[in-house]
């Protein structure tokens, strides 16, 4: 007869160390809903416009029993795929904890007893599976989902596809006297920003693909919104603006299903008190506010914040920042519409969002301050730095070969060239789980800070002529008030502890 632990280990589709299609990913979060079917609830958020589901784990004895949750969720940007592995081994070591107590992230038996009995769990291991599916399949960037309804699209723009049927769709590099790039002399396949003292060839760099509305003589400039018009993580309400203000940001806010779905499912469950929004890349926790300087944010708030930033560094050595101080890519301009700000300022939760994976410091790099800068000031000496791991310790995957192509609409060009899917935008795979670990054992750690409200003790005194007084004691056990931030006081559902009898017959 096969145990619980053992029934655990063989619904594993080895997702610490691979990276699961949309198909294998039903296949897992189906498996574990079949093999525990009395603490796993699995259920559809929604459907996206190609036709898969947003998958929600509810995880838990008696899922409708209303206590505080714990929230994860991966893959809002589509390229971000690490986000779902750690969603998912998140998911099992919670699993694991209900049937394997000593066995789950190291947590002492008493915090293991409270993640068992007073923590529900919802975890959506990828919000935008079109996308994702695109990212894995055909190795193109799409930001969060393969499609674009804007109007009023008349100028060349540029779609992306698989020109050279390799079944990928990379780089193109045309040489250009004009052109911002220059080959690296130790890695030839390597495309250096230009210098002034570089005497070329010099080459221009395009998204592989097409160029939609061409008039045979503009070549539009390449943006990482070509053909895929929206910023999932731009498209929440809290904060949100329109373009231009805010590139990505979608028509209104919750303008696609996904984004919807969530906001939806947030809305009809306010015990939702932790969450946390996983991307890629960089290493570091971002926290709020991301809209204000840490001066003027709820004091209260902030020091628990600065509780979490311990047990980040000690469990996966990544720094917390503020999302204005240290990740606002124009100076004093916050990001807008973001679900974690939505998560913290409008759902009253301890929000943060994780950059998974260190690639700077793996890479050798020196790590910068304010964090943001490590995306913004690199060097051409980082790119070869960045290039020799490459080599050494990622199987190249991410400097390719080139391969010379006849476009339809350019003449001869070089195909292929770059794939940062595996090393950069994500660990390699067989340094997947290592990261799954590390942040299992930090939001086991976080969800173990739940409010744990108790009836202690109940007296009944009968006073006569029929008349019965009750005296209730109600208790907060747990380290969190239930109203969970200060700062959350004020939401409409934050109000006091009640008390509520049910009389039985007579």
């Amino acid at each position: 007869m096969t145990s619980l632990p053992q029934a655990l280990d063989h619904a594993s589709l080895g997702f610490r160390s691979r990276y699961l299609s949309y198909d294998e990913l039903t296949v897992q979060v189906t498996a574990w809903q079949e093999a525990f079917p009395d603490l796993v609830r699995l259920q559809s958020l929604g459907t996206t416009p190609e036709g898969r589901s947003i998958w929600l784990l509810v995880i838990g004895p008696d899922p409708d029993r209303v206590r505080p949750a714990a929230w994860v969720d991966g893959n809002l940007h589509a390229s971000e795929v690490a986000g779902s592995s750690v969603a998912l081994a998140i998911a099992e070591e919670v699993l694991r904890a209900h049937v394997e107590p000593r066995g789950a992230a190291d947590l002492p038996s008493h915090l293991i007893d409270l993640v068992r009995k007073d923590v529900l769990f919802y975890v959506v291991p990828r919000i935008c599976p079109d996308g994702a599916e695109a990212v894995l399949s055909l190795g193109r960037w799409v930001r969060s989902n393969p499609r674009d309804e804007r109007l009023g699209r008349s100028a060349p723009y540029w779609r992306v596809a698989d020109v050279d049927g390799d079944g990928r769709a990379l780089l193109m590099r045309r040489e250009d006297p004009a052109g911002d790039f220059v080959a690296s002399a130790e890695f030839p396949d390597l495309m250096l920003p230009r210098r002034i003292e570089d005497v070329g060839p010099f080459y221009t760099l395009f998204p592989e693909g097409l160029i939609e509305n061409w008039d045979g003589f503009d070549v539009p400039m390449p943006d990482m919104f070509s053909d895929n018009a929206v910023d999932m993580n731009r498209n929440f309400p809290y904060g949100w603006k329109p373009e231009p203000d805010q590139l990505g940001a979608g028509a209104y806010p919750g303008s696609e299903p996904e984004s919807r779905a969530i906001i939806e499912f947030a809305e009809r469950h306010p015990n939702i008190f932790a969450w946390l929004d996983l991307h890629t890349f960089g290493g570091v926790y971002i926290r709020p506010c991301g809209d204000r300087i840490d001066k003027k944010m709820t004091p209260s708030d902030l020091e628990l914040y600065h509780q979490l930033e311990a047990w980040a560094r000690e469990f996966s050595g990544y720094p917390m920042v503020s999302g204005f101080e240290e990740f606002t890519y124009e100076p004093d301009k916050p990001l807008c519409g973001d679900l974690s700000t939505y998560a913290y300022h409008q759902r009253g939760a301890v929000g943060m969002v994780c950059e998974l994976w260190d690639f700077w410091s793996q890479a050798g790099l020196e790590v910068l301050r304010p964090h943001v800068w490590n995306f913004q000031r690199r060097t051409r000496e980082d790119a070869i730095a960045i290039a020799r791991w490459d080599r050494e310790h990622n199987r190249g995957r991410i400097v390719g070969s080139w391969k010379r192509c006849e476009h339809p609409q350019l003449g001869a060009v070089d195909v292929g060239g770059f794939d940062p899917r595996f090393g950069i935008w994500n660990p390699p795979p067989e340094r997947l789980a290592e990261v799954c670990d590390a942040q299992v054992r930090f939001f086991l750690r976080l969800a173990s800070l739940a409010p744990r409200v108790r009836l202690t003790s109940i007296e009944t005194t009968t006073l006569g002529h029929g008349v019965t007084r009750v005296r209730a004691v109600v208790e907060n056990l747990g380290y969190l008030p239930t109203h969970v931030l200060a700062s959350a006081r004020g939401l409409p559902w934050n109000e006091p502890v009640r008390a509520t009898i049910a009389l039985g017959e007579g």
